[in-house]
């Protein structure tokens, strides 16, 4: 589907674009795409497109990603807006074997 609507639509700058091209769309609308989506599933919590990044995000830490470049992929220009996300992923922290256990 992905793969029609490229060829098809021949995006310019964006792969989903606003209504006119090379301008993206814009956050309305996609939270829109979003609600209509998780209206289809019958999903009945509440999700936002914020919601989405901010999972992403912490999946990309606990899969080990960097943390720099989750910051690049997530646009941010300070590092201490994306150090949130290490308070948020405590998988690796329960994964550090201690010294200890090979005593």
């Amino acid at each position: 589907m992905l793969r029609e609507y490229y060829i098809g639509r021949q995006p310019k700058t964006w792969l989903f674009e606003g209504q006119n091209a090379g301008e993206q769309c814009s956050e309305q609308s996609l939270q829109s795409v979003l609600k209509q989506a998780l209206k289809k599933v019958g999903n009945p919590k509440p999700v936002t497109l914020h919601w989405l990044r901010h999972s992403y995000a912490t999946h990309l830490l606990e899969s080990g990603t960097d943390l720099r470049y989750i910051q690049e992929l997530l646009g941010h220009s300070s590092s201490k807006t994306t150090e949130i996300y290490t308070h948020v992923s405590t998988k690796n922290i329960q994964q550090i074997k201690s010294p200890f256990d090979d005593l």
